[in-house]
């Protein structure tokens, strides 16, 4: 059996109002959504160095690895004895 056609081409349900809702903004949370998003594109010359992502993960490791043994003595963690000869002073 088919269901006879309306005639009302109204999206709203009676009892609502189109004021009753805020003002409609087109790709409200476009912004939001392209910073939290962490795909990367590589121009092309790049692309043919790097032939997967494992290529590229591995190198930019090789780039980090020198950068983490340099780190400056402060930011290296501390040890417990340390901790607790500057409480007792």
């Amino acid at each position: 059996m088919k269901k006879a056609k309306s005639e009302l081409n109204d999206w709203l349900r009676p009892g609502y109002e189109r004021s009753d809702f805020g003002e409609l903004v087109r790709g409200k949370y476009a912004k939001r959504i392209r910073e939290s998003t962490n795909v990367i594109v590589l121009d092309p010359d790049l692309a043919k160095a790097f032939p997967n992502d494992e290529a590229v993960n591995n190198a930019l490791r090789g780039l980090m690895s020198p950068t983490r043994s340099s780190a400056p003595a402060r930011l290296k963690r501390k040890t417990k004895k340390a901790t607790v000869k500057r409480r007792a002073a």
